[in-house]
């Protein structure tokens, strides 16, 4: 079963949060948590404690479940452009330049890693019914 975490109106671009987003999508949620908690661009330290609300979502979820058993890994993971302040510049000759203020959401969904045999060994997937025939 999946938990969902979101962060909102984080005031950094979505670019830069993007490029940390992009190295822990599908990657186990300990490994994640080892890129961020070594990764030095800033969105870094925002993503790990989002991580980790997602995971505390998935206990809350799953009770009497354990992280260790279930194999969590990050299933989603994407970064959309917030609302931007806008802001004037002084500029040469009495002009102004704009200058944007971006920031962004992010929404991470935390998943559990179903092993190959329990699939191939589901009555969905039971196919020698339909052979014999």
């Amino acid at each position: 079963m999946e938990a969902v975490a979101r962060l909102k109106n984080v005031p950094t671009s979505p670019r830069k949060m993007r490029m940390v987003a992009d190295m822990i999508r599908g990657q186990k949620v300990t490994k994640a948590l080892n890129i961020l908690k070594f990764e030095a661009r800033i969105g870094a330290k925002k993503l790990e404690k989002l991580l980790l609300s997602a995971i505390s979502n998935w206990e809350q979820k799953n009770e009497g479940r354990r992280i260790e058993d279930a194999d969590l890994y990050v299933k989603t993971i994407y970064v959309d452009g917030g609302t931007m302040l806008k802001r004037m510049r002084p500029a040469p000759q009495g002009r102004g330049y704009r200058i944007r203020k971006r920031s962004n959401h992010v929404t991470l969904i935390v998943d559990e890693l179903v092993a190959p045999q329990a699939v191939l060994n589901s009555p969905e997937n039971n196919t020698t019914e339909a052979n014999n025939d």
